[in-house]
Parts: structure tokens; sequence; C-alpha cells
């Protein structure tokens, strides 16, 4: 048998920058006093975010009313019925919402929700870390107006794996969907379909996204101008660096160097 004991109180969740709900019995009517210290935390300025099926207590609290929201697919259904007053999409990993209401679909989801919390508050060098002490991929694709993560399949066509490894190591050159699909003796089209078969993402979001990424880490790493790492990240200037990195991380990359420089 295994026991889990709990060391604090809800008051201990006054202190707390972030909650978590790692799991809750759908079936189960929340405490009043739990849902309070929610509301009450959140309120404070904290995350609160839910794993799995702890999206139910976090919409029991009331904090999901009118936004959007994710749970494990199995749910999907019983978690429209008892919450239509949420919007929820069951078909992306994860949801991080403006005001800081967080939710995530299943086990590795929760993973990836985690390590996108660690990219925001720490930077993408030590997020990066993280993942490869975990053996896990350091991000999976996403970029949408509140940050929702579309998933990926994992990729079985060796031949693909290759080039997506052989265009991370080389971003900096100019690539294309009709490069990449020569690459494999394909058309673009077949290309395309394909490779968003196995990614769930288009080459061109999916090779944006890494140039973005990629950029992300130069700024934390290097004192390269913010064109410099644009040309190094493969962006045609540094003014579309901008328009795609503000778009996709909700800042400037000046901001961001700021925040997250390591040199």
């Amino acid at each position: 048998d295994v026991s889990i004991s709990a060391g604090y109180d809800l008051e201990r969740l006054t202190s707390a920058d972030l909650v978590i709900i790692p799991g809750w019995d759908i079936d189960a009517v929340p405490p009043a006093e739990i849902t309070e210290a929610l509301i009450a935390v959140h309120r404070l300025g904290a995350y609160v975010a839910s794993f799995c099926d702890g999206a139910f207590l976090l919409a029991q609290s009331g904090l999901l009313d009118g936004l959007l929201a994710t749970t494990h697919h199995q749910h999907g259904a019983r978690f429209r019925q008892q919450f239509p007053q949420i919007d929820l999409d069951p078909d992306v990993l994860y949801v991080i919402n403006d005001n800081k209401v967080v939710s995530s679909a299943g086990t590795s989801a929760a993973i990836d929700l985690c390590l996108e919390l660690v990219r925001q508050s720490d930077g993408s060098e030590v997020a990066n870390i993280i993942a490869r002490q975990m053996v896990v991929p350091p991000q999976r694709q996403g970029g949408q107006a509140q940050f929702v993560d579309k998933p990926i399949a994992v990729c079985h066509d060796h031949a693909m794996t290759r080039l997506l490894d052989e265009v991370m190591l080389s971003l900096a050159e100019p690539h294309s969907v009709e490069s990449m699909a020569a690459s494999l003796a394909m058309s673009p089209r077949t290309f395309a379909r394909k490779f968003s078969e196995l990614t769930a993402t288009t080459p061109y979001k999916w090779l944006l996204a890494q140039r973005v990424r990629h950029a992300q880490l130069l700024l934390e790493i290097t004192d390269d101008s913010i064109e410099a790492v644009a040309t190094r990240a493969g962006f045609s200037d540094a003014t579309t660096m901008r328009i795609h990195f503000g778009r996709i991380i909700k800042t400037t990359p000046t901001a961001y160097r700021k925040a997250f420089s390591r040199s």
C-alpha cells in the first residue's frame, strides 16, 4: 500500500507562486474551503494549474468560467456537460490563459506544461537542461493567442526524424518547404501532407517555432546584437524576428534578453 500525507494545511497556499492540482475525483464535490483557497491564492497573483482530471476541481472553483481549458480527452464529454460555461478543447496539450489559470491533458502533457512554465519564468536554457535530464522533448510545438500547444505524434519515420534534426542544427540556412521536400525526394505538397500527419502541424509553423526557440537561447547565452541573433536563427531580418517573437513569446527580444540573459 502507498499512502500520501499532506505536511501543510490550506493556509500554506497564501505564500505560493504556483498551485498545481495533480488530479481529482471527477465525481467528487470539493469542500468549500478548498475552492475558496484556490480563489484566494489566485487573487494574490499565483498561477493555478491542473493536470488531467484536476481540471474538474479547477472548474468547480469557478476560476475557469469563460476561459479556454483542456483535460484528458476521455473526460471531454463529461466536462462539457458539467461545465458548459467553459470553452473546452480536449485536443490540445495545455492551455495557459493570460490570467494565470492553467490546465493540461494527461501525464506527458503535464510535463510539457511544467517545462513551459519553467521556460516562461527562467528561460529556455534552464527548461532545456531540465528536459535533457528527464529525457523528454524540450518543447512541443505551439504558439497561439493563449499559448495553446497542439499535440505532436511520436515520429517513427526515420528519414523525417533525421531531416528535422538536421534542420534544427542548421537554422541559419534558408530552409523552406520546397528545400525540405527535395531532401526527401518528395513534392512540396506530398511532404507537407506527410509532415502534418506525423507532427500535427505544418512545416512552416514548425520551422518558425524552432527559429523563435533558437533565438530565445541565443538571447540568453550570447551578447550578439538583435540583428545577429535574427540571422543566426534564420530570420530574414530583425524586424521579421521581432514580429514572430512577439506573437509567440508575447514580449520583445530586448525585454526577453533583459529578463533571462546568462551572459
